[in-house]
């Protein structure tokens, strides 16, 4: 009760204290003077003396953040023992026009003054970086005691905290600069994959699986809708070896129960399917009754479609008798040496996986699918898939023909882009008209993009483990793709 009585008291005084002093006055000079010793030489320079001779035996502080200190003995302790002991030196900076003086009178007899302002708090590292942690306002009472001006009571609150700034030129390098970035965005961990001239760059991942698990280089990831991509290939290199037609109407192999009675069933055929012209939704449970149908005829306009992604797993895997797991794994998987890539989850897996998470940080129940999907949720590393990619950017092995169809304009989106066979085409990226295939995977706890430029054989993959993940692309992609990255950026906000 005695310290809420004192901050009352504090709150009064200021409403009954006598005007602002005039800053050439007397009062205003001696309170600014005191203020200089207690900061530029005592707090600034650790010199404890300052503390001793100019803070009243009476001495109380309230800070908004670390609470109330009751005793001056105490606050000289906790600035000996914290302050003086930082790894950096910090100062403090007063904004000078902020200061404010007001007289306090007894009958006419001065004997104190409130002091408010505004300072900032900097850290000067042993390399002379220098750089602010923190802005505050403060309001201290200053008591005439014995001949003396004392520090009698002080608050300091309105804190606004600043992190540390990042060393751009370390980013996504250097595992202490990234890390602490990734902990401003609160995203617990980040996996890199860089491509240059068609041959892998860097592969980097950084940050935690979870709290206080470090992530591996061969975390497993996640990565959503970057399934479709391996689908798509999958079903590409079936096509390109004769076994199965581009333009072939695949009910003869499937029909789904839902829709065996709709003549338009019959209209599917792997183009329309690849290139998201199906007609279906993205995912029939956004239906009341969770029954799959059609919302256009196929062939007649683009809605992306996970159900259409499956749909084509369920037609390949009759047609073959094989699973997609089995037909990837011989395609693509084995020949390419992605040893941690899957479809389905493996309890190899467990110690490994880069656990989702939500935008405070809290994890998600983890789903571990006993079933692979034709469109979601294959696990894979940063280096399987960025091998991946660079399979694609070198041709995939798929004949011209295949190669020119999967980056055609297969049907329009915007303007500004269009939809091949598996990926997003985004257009004009630069002044040489040049286009980047984009896809991108987004669950719950899971944000993941890959990037391909085939002019110039870049890519670059980003997988994260968390809601706020998408506060991680700007920055990466304008580090690695430069113009081009601002360009795919433009074409992906329209």
């Amino acid at each position: 009760m005695k310290k809420y009585f004192l901050l009352f008291q504090i709150i009064l005084l200021s409403i009954v204290v006598s005007a602002q002093t005039e800053k050439s006055s007397e009062l205003y000079q001696t309170i600014k003077e005191k203020d200089s010793l207690l900061f530029n030489l005592g707090f600034n320079n650790c010199d404890i003396s300052q503390f001793d001779n100019l803070v009243s035996e009476k001495f109380e502080f309230y800070h908004d953040q670390s609470g109330i200190t009751n005793s001056k003995s105490t606050f000289i302790n906790s600035i000996k023992n914290g302050l003086c002991k930082l790894s950096y030196k910090p100062k403090r900076i007063l904004i000078e026009n902020s200061l404010e003086v007001y007289p306090l009178r007894n009958n006419g007899t001065l004997y104190g003054a409130i002091e408010n302002g505004i300072h900032h708090f900097y850290a000067i590292e042993k390399d002379s970086t220098e750089y602010l942690t923190s802005i505050a306002r403060f309001s201290h009472l200053w008591i005439f005691e014995n001949g003396n001006w004392r520090l009698s009571k002080g608050l300091s609150y309105d804190h606004k905290d600043y992190d540390k700034p990042i060393k751009k030129e370390l980013l996504f390098k250097d595992q202490i600069e990234t890390e602490k970035w990734l902990q401003q965005k609160n995203i617990p961990a980040l996996g890199i994959g860089y491509i240059e001239n068609g041959k892998i760059e860097q592969i980097s991942v950084f940050g935690e699986l979870e709290k206080g698990i470090k992530t591996p280089k061969n975390t497993i990831w996640n990565v959503a809708s970057l399934t479709k991509p391996i689908t798509a290939l999958v079903v590409l290199k079936l096509i390109d070896s004769g076994e199965l037609g581009l333009h072939e109407h695949v009910y003869k192999y499937y029909i789904d129960p839902d829709i065996k009675n709709d003549l338009r069933a019959k209209l599917l055929t792997p183009r329309i399917i690849l290139s998201h012209q199906t007609g279906f939704t993205n995912n029939r449970e956004n239906y009341k009754d969770g029954i799959l149908k059609f919302e256009f005829e196929p062939g007649t306009k683009y809605q992306y479609s996970g159900e259409g992604y499956d749909y084509l797993r369920k037609v390949i895997e009759n047609k073959f008798g094989k699973s997609i797991e089995q037909l990837a794994s011989e395609l693509i998987f084995k020949p390419l040496k992605m040893e941690n890539t899957s479809y389905i989850w493996h309890k190899k897996y467990k110690n490994r996986i880069a656990k989702w998470h939500t935008e405070k940080g809290e994890t998600y129940q983890l789903k571990k699918q006993t079933e692979a999907h034709g469109a979601d949720d294959i696990l894979t590393t940063i280096e399987d898939y960025s091998k991946f990619v660079t399979y694609i950017i070198n041709g995939a092995d798929l004949s011209k023909k295949l190669q020119q169809e999967m980056v055609k304009n297969q049907v329009t989106i915007n303007e500004y882009k269009y939809f091949g066979l598996g990926w997003w085409i985004d257009q004009n990226i630069n002044t040489n008209n040049d286009f980047a295939m984009v896809h991108g995977g987004d669950d719950i706890g899971v944000h993941t993009i890959a990037f391909i430029i085939p002019k110039t054989k870049q890519g670059l993959v980003i997988f994260t483990n968390s809601d706020n993940g998408t506060d991680a692309y700007q920055e990466i992609i304008l580090k690695y793709l430069g113009e081009n990255g601002q360009g795919i950026m433009n074409a992906e906000m329209q």
